[in-house]
């Protein structure tokens, strides 16, 4: 009878690291107080580069959509899935995308000045689809049925200043001087919380010379 071959051992399975298994837990717990405050929140690898390394960051963050804590948006892009009982399964909302994609980048990315007087209520005239100027590449992003347009525009349309005050900045430029009237400046005074208008005093410098009488007359209400 022939020598039987030795059998080799049976593979063992790859255990995850102890620093691995550390950085996911961080950043589920990281996810879960977002979610906490803000349910649609869509989330970037960039989110999370204080944890570890962008590659330990990015396998943990596989991990998680394999686990079905995380589903994967968009090549980079990841939100906490959310439901509906008539309507099934929930795309993010464009704000979160457009959030998300801002912090990764590094990139200021504003709504265009006809969306601008829209959000703030000074019009109610609206664009067939979402598009956003930028100081990053222009570039599209598709996620499931919707498509987010980015514009690349100069420094001077997209400032440096706070978020809150390029909207207002956008909304104005989006009425035109000759269609800023009291009522308009005395609407976006009760619209925007004491904080958001004394930002617009600190960004003044970063907006367009005509708009500095109607942006101190914003924040200056008592």
């Amino acid at each position: 009878m022939s020598p039987q071959p030795a059998s080799k051992p049976a593979r063992k399975p790859a255990n995850v690291s102890a620093p691995a298994v550390t950085l996911s837990r961080q950043l589920a717990q990281r996810v879960t107080r977002c979610v906490r405050k803000e349910p649609e929140r869509v989330f970037s690898p960039a989110d999370f580069l204080d944890l570890g390394t962008p590659h330990a960051v990015g396998m943990a963050l596989s991990r998680m959509v394999r686990a079905g804590a995380l589903r994967r948006v968009a090549r980079g892009l990841y939100d906490v899935p959310r439901s509906h009982p008539l309507l099934g399964e929930l795309s993010p909302s464009t704000d979160a995308l457009v959030q998300a994609v801002a912090r990764r980048d590094g990139v200021v990315v504003q709504p265009l000045d006809v969306e601008a007087t829209n959000l703030l209520g000074l019009s109610e005239q609206v664009v067939a689809k979402p598009v956003y100027e930028t100081n990053g590449p222009s570039r599209k992003l598709r996620v499931g049925g919707q498509e987010i347009e980015f514009k690349h525009r100069s420094p001077r349309r997209v400032t440096a200043a706070a978020e809150s005050s390029n909207l207002v900045f956008a909304a104005l430029r989006g009425l035109g001087k000759a269609h800023v009237t009291l009522e308009r400046v005395a609407h976006l005074q009760h619209m925007l919380p004491a904080k958001q208008r004394a930002q617009l005093l600190k960004d003044l410098p970063l907006a367009p010379v005509w708009m500095h009488p109607y942006l101190r007359h914003i924040a200056e209400k008592n």
